[in-house]
């Protein structure tokens, strides 16, 4: 069988995904992904592999600490995580992906984050002995790390919130199969044959509707409060790019291949770590204003259930 890249673009791109990853990966990884799938016979876990040990060859190269070094391990680091993207969309385009294959992901993910993290700033510190980089090399993995945890968090909550929505539905109209008839969101992509390396919290925005008898939006406070977003977050949807702007991905692309060629680690990871920290309290903001909309929309529920179940 032939691919061709509207196929692999109509059935391994994500619905929303990084800006970084849309703009300047995909291109790139989509035109490869065709090569691959129909030139040769490189299997997933083998991009993986490969994406793991480029990604050790940027960290040898941060090492090293000199402006063609840090400039190597840049590109290598790009490079490596074009490879990153490739394996997944090779695994929803064959149907070839496996759990093996997903944890492999998530742990060489986090691996490379940290070796290479360990290694520019303490090449760093190494030259110029200069205390700060040690101090930029934790909340470098912290803040790695916390992106991803909350990130799986907020998804988790969003989740619970519907499903405690469609219970209280339920029980209001138990004789009424009608009453509930969706609920969730609409123009999601289909599960990816391993888990998201950045998945984004903010991943229902726009589109956080229980539909129902009526319909009950958890997003109403936030939509009422911010409406001159929404024209943004239309733009961006039509896209492809989440509307969290600075996450995991650009975190991590600031860090290691915009800062060190640059000549300025120090400033671009404070600043993307800053960056980084706002869209996270946005989102636990988002996330609290969705909460007040299901608390009325389960007191709503709750005060006209006597009537409903008569």
């Amino acid at each position: 069988m032939t691919f061709t890249l509207e196929e692999v673009r109509l059935s391994t791109y994500k619905a929303r995904d990084a800006w970084w990853t849309v703009f300047l990966v995909d291109p790139v990884a989509g035109r490869l992904v065709v090569a691959t799938a129909n030139r040769t016979s490189i299997t997933p876990n083998q991009l993986t592999w490969g994406a793991f040990v480029l990604g050790l060859g940027s960290a040898a190269c941060f090492l090293m600490a000199e402006w063609v070094w840090l400039a190597a391990g840049a590109f290598l680091y790009h490079l490596s995580f074009v490879l990153d993207c490739m394996d997944g969309k090779i695994a929803r385009l064959k149907g070839t992906g496996t759990v093996l294959g997903g944890w492999l992901d998530y742990v060489f993910d986090r691996i490379r984050v940290f070796t290479c993290t360990l290694a520019l700033m303490g090449g760093q510190y190494r030259v110029g002995g200069q205390e700060v980089y040690l101090f930029l090399g934790v909340a470098v993995v912290f803040l790695d790390m916390l992106r991803y945890m909350d990130a799986l968090q907020v998804g988790k909550v969003r989740r619970q919130m519907r499903q405690k929505l469609r219970k209280a539905i339920r029980e209001a109209s138990p004789a009424d199969p009608a009453a509930l008839t969706g609920g969730l969101p609409s123009g999601k992509p289909g599960l990816d044959a391993d888990p998201d390396p950045d998945p984004d919290p903010d991943a229902d925005d726009g589109e956080a509707v229980i539909r129902t008898a009526r319909t009950v939006d958890l997003q109403q406070e936030f939509r009422s409060r911010f409406a001159w977003y929404l024209r943004i977050r239309d733009w961006l949807r039509d896209h492809r790019v989440r509307t969290h702007l600075v996450s995991g991905i650009e975190f991590q692309m600031a860090v290691f291949i915009v800062g060190p060629p640059a000549g300025g680690i120090i400033p671009v990871t404070v600043g993307a770590g800053a960056l980084l920290l706002l869209f996270e309290v946005a989102i636990v903001y988002k996330l609290w204003l969705s909460s007040r909309d299901l608390a009325r929309a389960l007191a709503e529920i709750r005060r006209a259930r006597p009537a409903t179940v008569g």
